[in-house]
């Protein structure tokens, strides 16, 4: 029987998910498991789009279903939780199962203290994430630092240090570390991220750990709380997968793997953010870079944070309509809402029009505030500094109140 802090082998029973799945399909027979049985109502991931470097997200309901998302998709451009809040209610009304990489696991969980998504109702796959590549970049990189044709890859990986690709013809792998030296390899936001084992989530899956005769063939999944628990149990009681005690060796490897990818980020961060400068010469910088916004509000609309219904860029006593660029309290607004709680989940740069580095402006910011207050977003259901209620209350309160404090901090005095 399976217990929160255990760790173990696993792999599928079932021959098509360990011909489709990465890493022995555990994964995939997990979430196959848990539809069959009821568990949950639906599968919220990712699948194949139009090609390798795109991905969509899918809603699965039947078993069946499930082997068509799997394999890895490293260039697809996703963050799944805001689509829970906002096609599925939620999850209030109904038991979902989701895939998520580190920063999707953090947005779940400040989404849900802004009672935006009902975690009792969400069993959460995490799934170890060394970073991701962007479609464009990665196309070039193909075609450029491997000499491959893009359109002949049918499938990439991201292991032992380097990005992968098999291809009509072969294989090939380059050094992270030598592509992006070279300006290619992972999204900014990813070199910066220290989340790579989501350990916020029920059940934290990768590759990382396997050796021996099981390396390639299983999955070390970690199981992070009673929940994943129950599932694993369930699971392996149905013969949908099987275990194994892991390989001690195998636990420390992936400890290193995971410590080296921090020392990474510790690095990236330093250099990224000392290229932005300090005091006035960052906030001149910020200013020149914002100044080429179109406002068209992608930033704000895949923002996991924002999840206002009256959003305060849009109050003209505030930011003019109708002026483009707007002027800098547009920026301010938005940093300043979200200042104590960006993921680092990189939408807002992602999907700018003008490739305004906007998760660098905000990933610093919060870092700041996290040294200051010791408040770290994502990890668990403590309330963030600037905490609100729910939006539509507050709204509510401050019209009947006339006032603008949200919590009386300091208690009532007798």
């Amino acid at each position: 029987m399976a217990a929160k802090g255990d760790m173990v082998y696993a792999w599928a029973s079932n021959p098509e998910c360990l011909k489709s799945g990465e890493c022995g399909g555990a994964v995939t027979s997990l979430l196959k498991y848990a539809l069959e049985s009821k568990m949950v109502d639906g599968v919220l991931t990712v699948a194949k789009g139009v090609d390798l470097y795109d991905a969509k997200p899918v809603f699965i309901t039947d078993p069946e279903d499930i082997a068509k998302a799997a394999g890895s998709l490293h260039c697809g451009t996703l963050l799944l939780p805001k689509l829970i809040k906002k096609y599925f209610n939620g999850a209030r009304d109904m038991k979902i199962a989701i895939t998520l990489k580190g920063c999707d696991a953090k947005a779940m969980y400040e989404l849900a203290k802004r009672q935006q998504i009902n975690l009792d109702n969400v069993i959460m796959i995490g799934l170890n994430c060394g970073g991701s590549v962007a479609p464009g970049v990665g196309r070039r990189m193909i075609a450029e630092k491997y000499e491959v044709d893009p359109d002949t890859v049918h499938k990439e990986e991201i292991d032992k240090g380097k990005f992968i690709i098999e291809y009509e013809g072969g294989e090939k792998g380059i050094s992270i570390d030598e592509l992006e030296e070279e300006g290619y390899g992972r999204r900014s936001n990813c070199q910066r991220c220290k989340t790579k084992v989501p350990r916020q989530c029920d059940l934290a899956c990768g590759n990382w750990g396997v050796i021996g005769d099981k390396a390639g063939k299983a999955t070390f999944v970690e199981i992070c709380s009673d929940k994943g628990a129950d599932l694993v149990t369930k699971a392996k009681s149905a013969g949908a997968i099987e275990t194994a005690a892991p390989n001690p060796a195998g636990i420390d490897i992936r400890a290193k793997i995971e410590n080296s990818m921090y020392k990474l980020a510790d690095k990236s961060r330093a250099k990224q953010f000392g290229e932005l400068g300090e005091g006035k010469e960052r906030l001149d910088y910020i200013m020149s870079e914002t100044s080429r916004c179109i406002k068209c509000y992608q930033c704000i609309e895949n923002c996991p944070i924002c999840y206002c219904v009256e959003c305060s860029t849009r109050k003209p006593h505030l930011v003019p309509p109708g002026q483009v660029p707007p002027p800098f309290m547009f920026h301010l607004i938005r940093y300043t809402h979200i200042a104590d709680s960006c993921i680092n989940c990189g939408q807002c740069e992602e999907l700018c029009a003008m490739d305004i580095p906007n998760a660098l402006f905000m990933h610093a910011i919060q870092l700041e505030m996290q040294d200051m207050f010791g408040y770290e977003p994502g990890v668990n259901m403590d309330l963030p500094v600037l905490a609100l209620v729910e939006e539509p209350a507050e709204r509510k309160r401050l019209n009947d109140t006339g006032t603008d404090q949200i919590f009386d901090i300091f208690g009532k005095k007798e």
